[in-house]
């Protein structure tokens, strides 16, 4: 074990750089390579241990490291049985379970895996399955404790080319495996369990030699609206990241870390997965629901105590939660290191977080389309920052119109991030998702706004679609945010454009207040006007909420957040001016914006209400309602 970081400065990562080639370097140019290579340095360490429930002190299932390769062989030679070529797709529909990694990992070794999000519509699902070219799926048993069996088969009944779904039992979790149930389809169903245990493991049936440009995995990005945005990765892009793991963990030796986060995400199946193996990391599976398990996240200071775990990675939302947990006897004391991810967490947050638990919160940054990484944190990185780049990559700040890079920006100054590296991925499936995406052929357009500073450390001033337009004014809502998370009233606050008809929008937040703490509109407004320099910053609202509205893997939705003031503002509006409707829906569209639907019953306003609304930056349709009969 090194005793000191490296790679921890600019001046670190272009030695390492010039002193030997990539290639040279990281020579392994698959996840299975590492699988394999980690089995024979790792032996029967433990690998996974699996909590069912999150209860304290429950009895865990814990796999080896010798024994997670040999899964993961078995996996591939059990689709190579079921008919899977080497270019078909594995679409993976899982909670977090022992089997999860063996089934992505083992995908991989023979076919394509795209792991979905099990909480989303069977449409969405289906959309998702076709776009990624699926013919077998990976699913769980029916179960009482969730719906993924019953989605996964009306999206199966959608998506004609699939011929195999391998179901997966766990005693506890779900019943036995049924029979298809697809009238007019030729599906075969199978138990997952019982046919894995009857494949060789010792190695593939069908050997390959992978090569780092092939693809390994598609997964679906974005949001929830329009057709799914699929991100291909390749073997070299996932060798890369493990390869590159054990450099810049040496000095840290082998830890216990627990994962929360998802496994069809990708810091979930890359960092708390592949790059995990890489460095010996024994990985705790907070039950098949992680981070969103009440009990698991209520008894987590137990978890730390009990396995010694020395750090995990998670989401503001749920630092945010943690921050109010006391941690009483338990002694917590291996928990050196916490990661947050998926969004920009605030400076004074991560201040108070650190002093109270005494430790280290790092913030890095990365996306689906980087194998999960862009930057990462140094032991010591500046208030704000997400890190520096990684070694063989580039990030660059410029000016980009459409797919054309006009400017580079120069150090301090923001724009929009640009990065190319051997992480980068492939490309979207859909042609069209990739229009504008590269500008200049290999600098992927991060969609992400932030400045380098002259240190190379790289910080976020937001995502241009998050900008909160004033009258032509761009307004970055970290700059609300981070003056409200100051205030000890607040636990969480995100800061998005209120409709108005003459500015276009307004600056306001929404607060999910401390527990324990009392504090009021009318003095967080003071509290903002103190703070912010930027007059036209300063929030002209705070509403209080009780929890932010979150995806599935812990980032605040903010769409739903513009889509409830939108709402709000709609209906004050019409009772200013005495007129009455019942507000349908109100929905954010990538393409066409806000939109919301009316109804109004009082045909002689229905007019007024139209002309009144046409102002406001929203899509407004007023349907009029007829009594039932006329």
């Amino acid at each position: 074990m090194d005793d000191q970081p490296q790679l921890d400065d600019t001046a670190s990562i272009r030695a390492f750089e010039q002193a030997m080639p990539l290639s040279e370097r990281f020579p392994l140019t698959s996840a299975l390579d590492i699988i394999r290579n980690s089995a024979q340095r790792f032996g029967d360490d433990a690998a996974l241990t699996f909590l069912p429930t999150g209860a304290r002190d429950e009895a865990v299932q814990t796999i080896s490291y010798r024994e997670l390769a040999a899964r993961v062989m078995a996996t591939a030679n059990l689709l190579q049985e079921s008919g899977v070529t080497h270019t078909d797709t594995v679409s993976i529909i899982l909670p977090i379970l022992p089997q999860s990694h063996p089934v992505i990992l083992g995908s991989q070794a023979q076919a394509i895996a795209n792991p979905i999000n099990p909480l989303l519509e069977p449409g969405q699902i289906a959309d998702i399955m076709r776009g990624a070219g699926a013919r077998a799926v990976v699913c769980l048993a029916p179960s009482r404790h969730t719906d993924i069996w019953e989605k996964t088969m009306q999206a199966v009944e959608q998506v004609p080319d699939v011929h195999t779904v391998l179901a997966i039992a766990l005693p506890g979790l779900t019943g036995e495996v049924p029979e298809p149930g697809l009238p007019d389809r030729d599906i075969r169903v199978v138990d997952y369990n019982e046919a894995v245990a009857r494949q060789p493991s010792d190695a593939l049936r069908s050997p390959r030699q992978f090569t780092g440009d092939e693809i390994a995995a598609c997964f679906h990005t974005g949001g929830t609206t329009g057709h799914p945005k699929i991100a291909r990765l390749t073997h070299g892009n996932m060798a890369y990241i493990g390869q590159l793991m054990q450099v810049v963990t040496a000095h840290m030796g082998r830890q216990t870390v627990i994962c929360g986060l998802p496994l069809f995400h990708i810091f979930g199946v890359i960092i708390q997965g592949v790059a995990a193996f890489a460095v010996g990391y024994h990985i705790v599976l907070l039950t098949p629901s992680g981070f969103r398990n009440t009990e698991a996240l209520r008894n987590l200071w137990h978890h730390v105590e009990r396995f010694r775990v020395n750090s995990f990675a998670t989401v503001p939302t749920v630092l945010t939660a943690l921050s109010q947990m006391p941690v009483g006897s338990h002694d917590i004391s291996s928990l050196t290191r916490i990661n947050s991810g998926a969004a920009p967490l605030s400076p004074s947050f991560e201040e108070s977080f650190e002093r109270r638990f005494h430790l280290i919160v790092t913030n890095g940054y990365g996306m689906t389309e980087t194998t999960s990484l862009i930057t990462r944190p140094p032991d010591e990185q500046p208030a704000g920052s997400v890190g520096l780049r990684l070694p063989y990559s580039e990030v660059r700040i410029a000016e980009v119109e459409e797919d054309r890079i006009t400017r580079d920006c120069l150090p301090g100054e923001p724009g929009a991030i640009l990065v190319r590296g051997p992480q980068v991925f492939a490309g979207y499936v859909n042609e069209t998702d990739n229009r504008g995406a590269f500008p200049e052929g290999d600098w992927f357009n991060t969609g992400d706004l932030g400045y380098l500073d002259e240190e190379g450390f790289l910080y976020l001033t937001g995502r241009s679609r998050d900008l909160i337009i004033r009258g032509g004014h761009n307004i970055d809502p970290a700059l609300i945010e981070e003056a409200l998370h100051a205030h000890p009233g607040v636990a969480s606050a995100i800061a998005v454009g209120q409709p108005d008809a003459y500015a276009g929008e307004l600056p306001m937040a929404f607060v999910v207040p401390s527990s324990g703490r009392e504090t009021s509109e009318e003095a967080l407004l003071a509290w903002c006007r103190s703070r912010i320099n930027e007059r036209a910053a300063v929030p002209k609202r705070i509403v209080f909420v009780k929890e932010m509205p979150v995806t599935a893997v812990g980032k605040v939705f903010r769409p739903a957040l513009r889509e409830r003031i939108t709402g709000m503002v709609i209906n004050e509006t019409l009772q200013e001016a005495g007129l009455e409707a019942t507000v349908e829906s109100v929905r954010y569209d990538k393409t066409r914006g806000m939109e919301a639907s009316l109804v109004c019953r009082d045909e002689q306003q229905h007019e007024a209400m139209r002309e009144l609304l046409a102002p406001l930056p929203v899509n407004v349709s007023v349907h009029l309602s007829r009594p039932p009969g006329s």
